[in-house]
């Protein structure tokens, strides 16, 4: 069984307002994504890592890859117009290898997963096929009805959306990253959505849980530092967990 860290960076910048791509920013003297890379890259049970980037930004990722030299990253993917896209050309780039293979998607803008949170993951692919991360939610989390005419821009203009339902808090979980499968099983999983019209994904376990009901995801815990740089806000906080 071999375990291969995929990095998924296809992202250009624009939900972010910036013309540099989140993945690629200055933190600290270093690209956001070369943490998570060095962390997979160092890790005993990685076996292998590849990056998913955009052909546009191919040259600047070579050239990072270049500066730090790691031993284990051996594939640069190019990505897709949609997330789903990357993560499959990344499924595409190891359709040849074994089926004991397993693959564990990583989102770049999420610097600071821990050797910790990969130990478990690893340890759940043991005797699972799908295995996700996640912090449990510590706010009430509410389900709103699917409005359309209450959409964000709407609710700017002070239309307000209506609940439809509030979930017990102590059964919802947040997921972060990694999320990984085993190599036939998200390969199986992607086939069938794509056969699906209406098929739209930001998640991959989602993508299983649909299309592959019968297959259980195990779930790990996370940790709050394993957070995701969605706004130039969410910089701080990340610099604050580097001193830590």
């Amino acid at each position: 069984m071999s375990n291969i860290a995929v990095i998924l960076a296809g992202g250009t910048g624009k939900r972010m307002g910036s013309p540099v791509p989140k993945q690629f920013m200055d933190l600290r003297g270093r690209a956001v994504i070369e943490y998570s890379i060095e962390t997979f890259n160092r890790h005993d049970a990685i076996d292998e890592v590849a990056v998913v980037v955009h052909p546009d930004w191919r040259g600047e990722l070579e050239a990072i890859v270049a500066r730090n030299q790691w031993k284990k990253l051996k594939k640069v993917i190019d990505g897709g117009a949609e997330r789903y896209m990357s993560t499959l050309n990344a499924v595409m780039a190891y359709i040849d290898y074994p089926d004991d293979t397993n693959l564990l998607l990583h989102d770049a803008a999420r610097p600071f997963v821990t050797p910790s949170i990969v130990d478990r993951v690893v340890t759940a692919l043991q005797s699972n096929e799908a295995v996700g991360v996640a912090v449990p939610s510590t706010d009430t989390v509410w389900e709103v009805h699917p409005d359309m005419s209450a959409d964000m821009t709407g609710m700017q203009m002070g239309i307000p959306r209506l609940v439809a339902r509030i979930p017990e808090r102590r059964l919802m979980w947040r997921a972060q990253t990694p999320q990984a499968f085993r190599l036939p099983l998200i390969r199986d999983a992607y086939q069938r959505a794509l056969q699906d019209p209406q098929f739209a994904a930001t998640d991959d376990c989602g993508v299983v849980r649909r299309y592959m009901p019968g297959v259980k995801i195990a779930v790990v815990e996370g940790e709050e530092r394993n957070m995701k740089l969605t706004s130039v806000d969410d910089m701080p906080v990340l610099i604050n967990y580097m001193k830590r």
